[in-house]
């Protein structure tokens, strides 16, 4: 199958779309009382993506959040996307476990390989994401960083790395709902 742009090809493949987390129900409720979505730019956030893009030499960096049909970032560096279908999103795989989520070359993985954010911009080869885990122990979201050339690896260190600051950005969640 050729490499495709548009978001039939996901839903119709057989690879794409990751499951969906046992405790889907109880995870939604828990990302809604966060209030979060569909918020404004945040300094708090903005400086934890820009510090991951930094720290790891990534051109992107996001804070997204996945509701039932899209991933929405919060936070973005180096790109303008501001939101992607859930059907399209490396992160919804993410929140599917503890651990870090690692695609060394998404153009050879064949969870992604035909997908357009693959295909076409921005392009990612090299993906990481941290989940966004809240006190419940629901995966709402997660912090990642992409690269638009493949790794060769991404060591312990560096995971552990990524989910500090996935953790400070729970942090900063916790400080968002208490204004609200």
């Amino acid at each position: 199958m050729a490499c495709s742009r548009d978001l039939e090809s996901i839903q119709s493949h057989p690879v794409f779309g990751p499951r969906t987390p046992d405790d889907e129900s109880a995870r939604l409720q828990s990302l809604n009382n966060l209030r979060i979505l569909d918020t404004d730019r945040d300094p708090a956030f903005d400086r934890l993506t820009k510090l991951a893009s930094e720290m790891f030499s990534v051109p992107i960096a996001f804070i997204s959040f996945i509701d039932d049909s899209r991933q929405w970032f919060k936070s973005r560096q180096g790109s303008d996307l501001f939101e992607t279908s859930r059907e399209a999103a490396f992160c919804a795989h993410t929140i599917l476990a503890d651990e870090v989520t690692i695609v060394l070359n998404a153009s050879e993985d064949e969870r992604f390989r035909l997908n357009p954010l693959v295909c076409g911009e921005p392009r990612i080869r090299f993906y990481a994401g941290a989940p966004i885990t809240t006190a419940e122990g629901h995966r709402v979201g997660s912090l990642c960083i992409i690269d638009t050339v493949p790794r060769k690896s991404f060591t312990k260190k560096q995971q552990r790395m990524l989910l500090a600051l996935a953790d400070l950005v729970v942090q900063a969640l916790a400080t968002h709902k208490a204004k609200r």
